[in-house]
């Protein structure tokens, strides 16, 4: 079995851009975020969609600026969208999308949205990039938790991304994660969302498992640390597993 690679290069904003191959997507949740993240983000992505009201946190961080990140879209039942944010995001031409299927969630909508562009056009898959989904209301997470969980089955690349976390799920089998350690922080994790139980084997961490059992009724690595003398952290897990890395400030 081969072993899948990955990197959080996105969170470094316009610089990895141009050497990655791989075309990025950003949605942008109903959560707060800071300036500098969204920056980053914005700049490491092609296209860029807010479900509902991730349009009035966009307008409202960015504030006067707001002309100079432009979504291409905004999606979603619009429960939450301000008329005032609206307005002024079609007033420019940014097209504003009523879903109105009460079976799927914003964030769903988007990347629906997503999927037609890529089948329109005929190109491979975006990585995806969520700002938010790990913080506020717990039903909210949970969500987050369970999409991407069930995401890993389609599309082969996406993360949710806060101003304290970066996480996605690693699905069953071996990986290699590049560790940035100007942008990741300390502290980072490995939870068995949505299984029953799987087997851990790692390398690169603080506290490294061999051959161990994690579930919700027994292991459970929280607060482990990334070791500051390695940059790859291997990962071999029997089941899909969520990875989770605290950011710098």
């Amino acid at each position: 079995m081969s072993i899948t690679k990955w990197d959080t290069s996105f969170l470094r904003g316009a610089e990895p851009k141009a050497r990655s191959p791989r075309k990025r997507a950003l949605i942008i949740l109903n959560q707060p975020f800071s300036i500098p993240l969204l920056k980053s983000l914005w700049a490491s992505t092609e296209w860029h969609c807010c479900a509902d009201g991730g349009a009035n946190r966009l307008s409202d961080v960015l504030g006067e600026a707001r002309r100079e990140l432009l979504p291409e879209l905004i999606k979603g039942d619009l429960d939450s969208l301000r008329d005032d944010v609206r307005g002024y995001y079609e007033s420019v031409g940014v097209p504003v999308v009523y879903d109105g299927d009460q079976y799927s969630t914003d964030l769903m909508k988007c990347v629906s949205a997503l999927e037609e562009k890529e089948r329109a056009e005929g190109t491979e898959q975006h990585d995806i990039i969520i700002l938010g989904g790990l913080s506020g209301r717990l039903d909210q997470t949970v969500h987050t938790l369970s999409y991407l969980h069930k995401l890993r089955h389609k599309r082969q690349r996406v993360f949710a991304v806060t101003d304290e976390n970066v996480g996605w799920v690693l699905d069953e089998g071996e990986h290699e994660i590049t560790i940035d350690h100007s942008v990741l922080g300390q502290t980072c994790g490995l939870l068995p969302v949505g299984i029953d139980s799987t087997v851990l084997t790692t390398r690169g961490l603080r506290w490294n498992l061999t051959e161990h059992e994690s579930s919700f009724d027994g292991l459970v690595s929280t607060s482990n640390h990334l070791d500051p003398e390695h940059d790859i952290v291997y990962v071999k897990t029997t089941k899909p597993i969520w990875w989770t890395a605290e950011l710098r400030s």
